[in-house]
């Protein structure tokens, strides 16, 4: 008989591409004329924060929307951003810091594993570290628990992948 057929549900980002959208962000900054010469910069420390600085909020949000869409012309959700308050930086700047948010929360692989239980599909899902383990003997069932995933991914605050299929 065949083995059961498997998949993880995670929550990840690629970090070259997250790199990738910070340089395209900086280089557009430094190229537009509304925010050239405004001491603006962005940092991406590790695969923990971003950090905005620029000199006044208008700015900030600019900036932001710039950062949003370069990720997601590169395939990046920007649900991996966790806006934090925007504060005052030293020489009458604002700050904003954004954590980088990586792998599922308890309570959302908690709420994911539910919602695979109430489809009714022949299939066993099962919460390992920071991903959600889906099993089944059927491969159609496991399609469609990543159609029905994919339908969902909007109520989730994470954005989600489908790995190690086999």
């Amino acid at each position: 008989m065949a083995k059961d057929a498997s998949f993880d549900i995670v929550s990840e980002f690629e970090h070259q591409e997250l790199l990738n959208a910070v340089d395209q962000t900086i280089r557009e900054i430094n190229g537009r004329f509304d925010l050239k010469n405004t001491n603006s910069d962005v940092k991406l420390e590790g695969d923990k924060t971003i950090t905005i600085t620029t000199s006044d909020e208008m700015k900030l949000f600019n900036i932001v929307d710039i950062l949003q869409s370069k990720m997601t012309k590169r395939g990046l959700s920007i649900k991996i951003l966790d806006g934090q308050k925007v504060e005052s930086a030293l020489g009458g700047n604002v700050r904003q810091v954004f954590n980088l948010k990586k792998g599922l929360t308890t309570e959302l692989a908690k709420k994911i594993v539910a919602d695979i239980k109430n489809s009714k599909l022949k299939v066993q899902a099962s919460i390992q570290a920071d991903q959600v383990r889906v099993s089944g003997k059927s491969r159609d069932d496991l399609q469609d628990v990543i159609k029905l995933m994919k339908e969902k991914e909007d109520s989730y605050d994470a954005a989600l992948q489908f790995t190690n299929y086999r």
